[in-house]
């Protein structure tokens, strides 16, 4: 059963796509048909000199001959060729050869075209133009009840005829329901994929933001890093040997670190088939922990740090975790860069309630280099960072000399999504 439904949907469908290049082909072949059915039948009769049904039915009738029947025949079934590209006229037309040949006492097969135009109208007219329709069809098959009445009852004969054509309105209606039902479907469909569409790249959108975020953190701090190292052992090669070996280690210890992260980076932008799946990532993300380790591979390159934290920092979640994390690297890289070696930096991260602050305060100048009324990407990733937990941050010259960072993060949404 599944099968053949399938097979009527294609067959249906691609009746649908011809009918919508030719309509002419369809219009064509209902008037073609309600002539072979409705229109031949009476012609063939008229030339044979017989009658059809009882005698009696016979005699209430006037028989015209075959010019004026084939008039009537045609001005009942030739406007169904516009039925659907203008159904008021189309139903105006036929309706009035109706009642013009009522009104002559013709009875003809070809009658049938009014309830097809009937049909055609509810369901490609204008909702407004049904009531005056419904009232002039009404009015036709009162007259033909009368016509009628030598031979049935008024009665039966305007029931029958108002019956049917109440089945033609309402078939109409219903059909025209239907595709309009179907149509919103379709276009809710083709909004949703729309949707899907434009979540999908806001999604990659986001992720590539935060890839370029990491590798900003991972790079801009090591490169300072290894840049300050190296301009120190280079310095001290002449005079101290040993310090310039000692540099040459720090480099590729923190060259070594930022090739780890960097392909812990890059490695979630691989497809799953290039590797088993489940994989563990080639070291875990950095959290508060590691910001000792932070402050020792920078109190190497020359600044001084000073650290301390208040609070469980520890039982932070890992997200919030990283979020610092990188916010403080940040922190130390810029100071590191612009402040340079020999300067001090106080560092203090404190857990208080549902609040969490981070505060880098170094003694270097308070003019930082860099064009005028223009944030550098560390800062605005900083910003971006802060965000996704409700925070804020600040950053600026303090008076008596030095910089200041300033950022504040609301545990509470990180509650609330780890909740939710």
């Amino acid at each position: 059963m599944g099968p053949l439904v399938a097979r009527l949907g294609r067959v249906g469908q691609r009746l649908r796509q011809a009918d919508r290049a030719r309509p002419w082909v369809l219009d064509t072949t209902v008037v073609v048909l309600v002539f072979l059915l409705f229109c031949l039948p009476d012609l063939l009769h008229v030339v044979a000199g017989d009658g059809d049904g009882p005698r009696h039915v016979r005699l209430a009738f006037t028989r015209p001959p075959v010019a004026a029947m084939l008039a009537l025949q045609a001005g009942l079934v030739l406007p169904l060729l516009w039925r659907r590209r203008r159904p008021p006229a189309a139903f105006g037309a036929i309706w009035a050869v109706f009642v013009l040949q009522w009104s002559l006492d013709v009875a003809l097969r070809a009658d049938v075209a009014l309830f097809i135009a009937l049909y055609s109208l509810a369901l490609h007219g204008r909702l407004r133009q049904l009531p005056w329709a419904c009232g002039a069809m009404a009015a036709g098959m009162a007259l033909v009840a009368v016509r009628v009445s030598r031979a049935v009852s008024v009665w039966d004969a305007l029931f029958f005829l108002l019956s049917t054509a109440t089945a033609a309105l309402a078939l109409g209606l219903v059909v025209r329901i239907r595709r309009a039902q179907l149509a919103g479907l379709r276009d809710r469909a083709a909004r949703l994929e729309i949707e899907r569409d434009q979540r999908s790249r806001l999604a990659v959108a986001t992720e590539r933001a935060r890839v370029a975020r990491e590798m900003h953190d991972i790079v801009g701090h090591n490169l300072s890093v290894i840049i300050t190292l190296a301009d120190a052992g280079a310095y001290a090669t002449d005079t101290a040997p040993e310090r310039g070996k000692e540099a040459l280690h720090l480099i590729g210890d923190t060259g070594r670190q930022a090739l780890g992260e960097l392909r812990r980076v890059l490695g979630i932008l691989r497809e799953a088939a290039d590797g088993p799946p489940g994989a563990p990532e080639l070291s875990p993300q950095p959290g508060i922990a590691d910001i000792d380790a932070l402050c020792e591979g920078v109190r190497a390159a020359g600044l001084d740090v000073v650290y301390r934290s208040a609070g469980e920092v520890d039982a932070l979640d890992d997200g919030v975790q990283l979020t610092v994390y990188r916010i403080v690297q940040e922190a130390l890289t810029n100071t590191l860069k612009h402040a340079g070696a020999g300067t001090r930096a106080h560092l203090s991260i404190a857990v208080e309630d549902a609040r969490l602050t981070i505060r880098v305060q170094d003694t270097g100048p308070a003019a930082r280099p860099g064009p005028p009324n223009e944030e550098g990407h560390g800062l605005v990733g900083m910003r971006e960072r802060a965000a996704l937990y409700g925070g804020t941050v600040s950053a600026g010259p303090v008076a008596g000399g030095g910089w200041r960072v300033a950022v504040t993060l609301d545990l509470d949404l990180d509650r609330a999504g780890g909740a939710a």
